[in-house]
């Protein structure tokens, strides 16, 4: 038969599962990274108690901490608290947490000497009162608190026993690929004291404790069965507090393991509904073999609130909408209704394109959408009865949190293009909408997405209906909200994009980059909008413009790149152009870029193109990008004078090959218009040919050999040269692969180029030409073929 809910690892812990938790760790570590929070507008946290908050639509498998790590504190706060109140007047707190839960902090190594002896005291009390000999532990304690009252008697004693459980109850914090083998609790005569002391006792405190310690004890005993016959025996005396629902997940977790499924998941269904601290395991835990076992569970149910309560988990696996179509007609009020419609309403987002974008297929550009045609598209994927549940109950107004359907109908009401209902129903909201931080601030961010997509052309009237919120968006939060929980990096980017087509719409390409900002690609952000020289100079003209509209200077102030930025690249472009002085009057203008130093020397020329090597050697002088040009500079200017001809033409030779590709001088062009990368093919096509290409060195090595007076300065001359000669042949030998992996191997590494050739012809009697060969192993293998 068919199996609705998805297979899951078995979780162990001690409220309700039988082997030990740990098999899960094996797969977090953020491979599965939860987008959702970059990709919604519509934030859960919102509407929904905390308890909910794991099961919150998400790409992991819980949402926001993406596996459970609480099953040895979770209820550490309660114990402590509980406890506390108990002993009030008898002992601080400080002393009851110690015993009670010791060292909270996770230990990742061994620490002899700041052990917490806090387990090992315990026993010694015991022992004082079991045979009034006084030891070390006595002493110490003596002084804090009154070992004789008879309430600190009990709580020492009854840790005292609660600790013998813990040996086989409390998991060790590790991951692994295999089921860990669960511990069993094998001293039947320690639990029927237990039992004993719980069936004696009169303090109502310490019997409920008793009680539960009972459960627990029984259900990691070799005889499991016992736990349930306990349970059903007492439970109609027991307050039906957490103890009692900590309690009924352990008989859940029984009849699990009796392959008693339906039984089982009635029961988690139950803790679900009561215990918010458990809705995260139970949730886990429950699991229906197949359609018989939900429906037996679903025909156990006694009220409607367990019905509801096993809605609540099958709309976790299964069908948000279904959940709660039922839960609505059991009980309109119900809290679990709250993240179920959360769920709806994200699981609608998921299928939104906020991209302007349309894929082509494979190696195919993406289509750029217009708005019209973005809108189209995302109105084909709502679904339509989805919708009308929200309306049905918005209208309705009967539930828990009316302003959760209001807020969801107006976002998808807004999302279906229905405007002026959006705001009428976000007016609606208002009337119920909590005063928070998060509910106002969901109210105006939903808002401001209506107000922008009512718009579909721009005009000095509209933008004005826009520019608050955007400012909003783009500079107060990001600077005051301290919160994690509001989702408005969507409504951010997605608001830029929207804004950006708008202008392309209108032939404005400027106002286009600037909220839509050209990327090349994901891993180097190199902005190809530059490579026109028309729009570099308009975007330059734009950002000097000192009379901007209010809409201008709230895209100037979030566009990355600055005028320095611009000069920046427009100071590497000439360089590569060997326009020096353009360069230097660029340069000029880019800040404090001019004073960066370069990290290896960039008139250095070595027989291995080895920029590690040349950053960590010694340099008599850093230079500064501003340095660099100058002296560039001064160099060609003693060059055109005839001035030390072969020592000018070499260094110029070797300063243009440092800042290629090849060189030790990247550091150069690595900006944010050109791009990022270790492989030229992180880069677009015409920043890849700029950065590749050695032509200038070329033609400034052979001045140099030309001007050279004696064959080891030629020699030298010739194989830098070659080094040219090597890189252009890769250029051209891969010119059409878009990305490294594409290359094929045709097992030729290198050839004989033609300065080789006469290298080794007519300069194998110098001594360059044997350092040569010591350091370069593709010259080695040639003249030994």
């Amino acid at each position: 038969m068919k199996r609705i809910f998805s297979n899951k690892l078995f979780l162990v812990f001690s409220v309700g599962l039988l082997s030990v938790y740990g098999v899960i760790y094996a797969c977090a570590g953020g491979d599965d990274w939860d987008f959702f929070g970059y990709n919604s507008n519509f934030t859960p946290e919102t509407f929904a108690d905390k308890s909910y908050s794991p099961l919150f639509l998400s790409g992991s498998i819980f949402y926001g901490i993406e596996f459970d790590t609480e099953h040895n504190s979770r209820f550490n706060k309660n114990i402590k608290s509980d406890w506390a109140s108990y002993l009030k007047g008898k002992a601080d707190t400080t002393s009851v947490n110690y015993f009670l839960i010791g060292d909270e902090k996770p230990r990742y190594y061994s620490d002899d000497k700041n052990v917490i002896k806090n387990k090992e005291e315990i026993a010694d009390l015991h022992l004082f009162y079991k045979t009034k000999k006084k030891n070390k532990t006595v002493q110490k304690w003596n002084k804090k608190l009154n070992l004789k009252d008879e309430k600190v008697k009990s709580f020492v004693e009854f840790l005292y026993l609660a600790q013998k459980i813990e040996t086989v109850s409390i998991g060790e914090d590790y991951w692994s690929y295999d089921p860990v083998v669960a511990k069993t609790f094998k001293d039947a005569k320690m639990i029927q004291s237990i039992e004993n002391v719980y069936n004696t006792t009169s303090d109502p405190f310490l019997k409920n404790r008793y009680w539960f310690l009972t459960m627990k004890a029984r259900f990691y005993s070799n005889d499991k069965q016992k736990a349930i016959d306990f349970f059903n025996k007492t439970e109609s005396s027991v307050p039906k507090n957490t103890l009692y629902y900590r309690a009924l997940s352990y008989v859940a977790g029984i009849n699990y393991k009796q392959k008693k499924y339906a039984v089982s998941n009635y029961l988690y269904a139950k803790v679900f509904d009561k215990c918010p601290e458990l809705r995260v395991v139970t949730a886990y835990s429950f699991s229906p073999k197949n359609n018989a076992d939900w429906n037996k569970a679903l025909a156990m149910a006694k009220n409607n609130d367990e019905k509801a309560a096993l809605w609540a988990i099958h709309g976790f696996y299964k069908d948000e909408k279904q959940a709660i179509e039922r839960i609505y007609e059991l009980d309109p009020k119900s809290e679990h209704l709250n993240y179920l419609a959360t769920r709806l309403v994200n699981k609608q987002e998921q299928a939104i394109n906020n991209s302007f974008k349309q894929e082509a297929g494979e190696n195919t550009k993406e289509k750029i959408q217009t708005v019209a045609e973005n809108k189209t598209e995302n109105l084909a994927k709502l679904n339509n009865e989805a919708f009308a549940l929200i309306a049905k109950i918005s209208n309705a107004g009967n539930t828990q949190k009316p302003y959760l359907w209001d807020l969801s109908l107006g976002y998808l009401q807004t999302l279906k293009g229905e405007y002026t209902n959006a705001d009428k129903s976000f007016d609606k909201a208002t009337k119920t909408l909590p005063k928070t931080e998060l509910a106002g601030f969901q109210l105006r961010l939903l808002r401001f997405v209506n107000n922008l997509s009512k718009i579909d052309k721009l005009t000095d009237k509209n933008e004005k209906t826009i520019i608050v919120d955007l400012n909003w968006l783009y500079y107060e939060l990001p600077k005051t909200y301290k919160g994690q929980e509001f989702r408005y990096q969507n409504a951010s980017s997605w608001s830029r994009s929207y804004l950006s087509t708008l202008y392309r719409e209108k032939g404005d390409f400027v106002m286009a980059e600037i909220f839509g900002e050209s990327r090349y690609s994901y891993w180097n952000d190199g902005n190809a909008f530059y490579d026109n020289e028309k729009n570099l100079l308009d975007i330059k003209s734009f950002l000097s413009k000192q009379n901007k509209t209010e809409i201008e200077k709230t895209g100037a102030g979030i566009y990355s790149l600055k005028l320095k930025d611009i000069n920046n690249f427009q100071a590497v472009q000439a360089t590569f152009k060997n326009k020096i002085p353009e360069a230097i009057e660029f340069m000029k203008q880019a800040d404090s870029v001019q004073y960066y130093k370069f990290l290896g020397n960039p008139f250095n020329g070595n027989i291995k193109d080895c920029h590690d090597c040349e950053h960590a050697a010694y340099q008599k002088k850093k230079y500064s990008q501003m340095d660099f040009l100058t002296t560039i500079k001064d160099m060609q200017d003693k060059l055109a004078q005839k001035e030390d001809v072969y020592t000018n033409s070499l260094l110029l030779g070797n300063a243009f090959y440092n800042i290629s590709h090849f060189g030790n001088g990247r550091t150069f062009y690595e900006i944010s218009i050109v791009g990022y990368g270790s492989s030229p093919y992180s880069f677009r096509n015409t920043m890849k040919e700029m950065i590749t290409n050695n032509s200038v060195s070329k033609m400034y090595y052979q001045k140099a050999f030309e001007a050279a007076s004696n064959k080891e300065q030629k020699a030298k001359c010739l194989y830098l040269i070659s080094k040219c000669e090597r890189n252009d042949y890769y250029n051209k030998k891969y010119n059409d692969v878009n990305n490294y992996w594409e290359i094929q191997d045709d097992k030729i590494n290198f050839i004989a180029w033609n300065s080789f050739k006469v290298l080794r012809k007519d300069y194998s009697d110098t001594k360059y030409y044997q350092d040569v060969i010591a350091e370069c192993g593709y010259f080695n293998t040639y003249i030994n073929q």
